[in-house]
């Protein structure tokens, strides 16, 4: 069992900052992959990114690429989305997730993953 908690969304104007944090606990960190997707209202739930065990190896959704990058501290099981030059398109519940099943390359898809956090809100206004 792995448990996640998100934190650090809020509201911020466009061309800003925000960095997310998801807290882990349960299974040992350093043993699986995690990934941020993040769902706006009336979408289906995306992919932005994953990140492999040891921090590594790295995959982002092309529209976020250069702006955001996905980090983790396996000291504090921590894993981080530190999200710049933010738009309004970039409005959504994020959420991280955890896929136990496997260590070296970070999963795109919604269903590799078996953990979720509840999500934590991010408003970009223009």
């Amino acid at each position: 069992q792995v448990q996640l908690v998100e934190s650090g969304g809020g509201f911020v104007q466009a061309g800003g900052s925000l960095r997310l944090s998801c807290a882990a606990s349960g299974r040992a960190f350093s043993t699986y992959t995690m990934g941020w997707f993040r769902q706006a209202p009336g979408e289906e739930r995306e992919f932005v990114a994953g990140i492999n065990w040891r921090g590594d190896s790295t995959l982002y959704e092309n529209s976020v690429k250069g702006r955001f990058a996905i980090s983790r501290d396996n000291a504090k099981n921590t894993v981080y989305l530190q999200m710049n030059s933010l738009k309004p398109e970039d409005t959504a519940v994020y959420y991280c997730a955890a896929d136990v099943g496997r260590m070296v390359v970070p999963a795109l898809a919604l269903r590799d993953y078996d953990y979720w956090g509840q999500g934590t809100q991010v408003t970009v206004s223009s």
